[in-house]
């Protein structure tokens, strides 16, 4: 009869509305702690260095961090195979354009892939901000980049301004350069 009741919905039921409410406030408390902690451990902090071959669109084949000290820098981690860097990649190159002659240094960082993607994607949808490949995931590692496309904003005094997972629309992006200049 316990059986019976069980299976019917009497006790079923309840249980599973439980794991559900369990399941959500796990979703909704713990993971963003989990996953947000880069963020929050990043922001008002030096922004970590890193030297990185550069892969298109600048004459000098390494780039480091702490050479554009002085400078307000957006930091785009994606790769050619995730979709959402696919949609964000415009917006990154309109800002790129816009704020250039204000100071603003737009740096894409290629990871997590093979090498030698980058290049042909990017001049095929006209980028024209320099790309650094980031072999073995140094920069995205000492960025805390779990999730992609991740877009990290640097001030002219080095330290980091934000740091927004996701695809970020135009006028969000604007408002965090802003900032940084």
């Amino acid at each position: 009869m316990a059986e019976q009741e069980f299976y019917s919905g009497k006790i079923l039921y309840p249980f599973v509305l439980a794991l559900l409410v369990l399941s959500l406030l796990f979703g909704f408390a713990i993971l963003p702690r989990l996953f947000g902690a880069s963020e929050a451990q990043l922001v008002g902090k030096p922004a970590p260095n890193f030297s990185l071959r550069v892969v298109v669109n600048s004459d000098k084949p390494t780039l480091a961090m702490n050479e554009l000290q002085g400078s307000a820098v957006l930091l785009d981690f994606w790769a050619t195979w995730c979709k959402p860097c696919q949609a964000e990649a415009p917006i990154v190159n309109k800002i790129a354009q816009r704020y250039k002659e204000r100071g603003l240094v737009v740096v894409g960082v290629d990871t997590d892939e093979p090498d030698g993607q980058a290049r042909g994607w990017a001049l095929a949808h006209g980028l024209s901000y320099p790309i650094v490949y980031d072999a073995d995931s140094e920069a995205a590692g000492a960025y805390g980049v779990h999730n992609m496309p991740t877009l990290v904003v640097v001030s002219k005094t080095g330290k980091v301004v934000a740091v927004r997972e996701g695809v970020t629309d135009d006028d969000e992006l604007e408002s965090l350069v802003k900032q940084a200049l």
